[in-house]
């Protein structure tokens, strides 16, 4: 979903698709150090995409993609530790996905569109955490995330919101 407020000219599209293309392609050559077992090569090159998601998330024009990008490159940094026997740090990336979704969904100052992806796709970083717990156990970061009175005031907060349009997909 392209932000409806924002009008983007052609040029400004050109490079939000070339920068699209960059973060791909990026993603896929690291995938693939992955598949190979070049984990330092592929981490540095996660780190790139990561990097590039973060700076344009509020920025692209599709929202969608703005979300995923962000949250498919944390969770391949997660998946990556993982691979290297260090869930810690595949919680600190799980967990920072989702805090940033949160967090996202909550500033008023940032498009509805915008807010509304995130809290889509917070479903997803949720069931990760959820299922990364699950199998290793939690960490302290994990801990804070999942069971402060923030996350729980946040999450009743969202799904007021969500259950009053009719909408219930994310936000836990």
């Amino acid at each position: 979903m392209l932000w409806p407020s924002r009008s983007v000219d052609p040029a400004s599209l050109r490079l939000w698709r070339y920068a699209m293309q960059h973060w791909k392609r990026t993603i896929e050559q690291a995938n693939r150090c992955f598949s190979l077992g070049e984990w330092v090569e592929a981490r540095e090159l996660y780190l790139q995409a990561l990097a590039l998601a973060q700076v344009l998330f509020e920025r692209w024009p599709d929202v969608d993609e703005a979300v995923a990008a962000c949250v498919i490159s944390h969770h391949n940094l997660a998946d990556l530790h993982l691979s290297l026997g260090q869930p810690e740090e595949s919680a600190e990336y799980l967990c920072a996905i989702h805090q940033h979704l949160l967090q996202t969904m909550q500033s008023q100052r940032l498009p509805p569109a915008l807010r509304e992806a995130a809290l889509r796709h917070s479903s997803k970083t949720y069931a990760e955490l959820l299922s990364f717990i699950s199998e290793h156990g939690e960490y302290p970061r994990t801990h804070r995330l999942l069971n402060s009175s923030s996350e729980h005031t946040r999450s009743s907060l969202q799904r007021t919101s969500a259950t009053q349009s009719g909408l219930f997909y994310g936000a836990h």
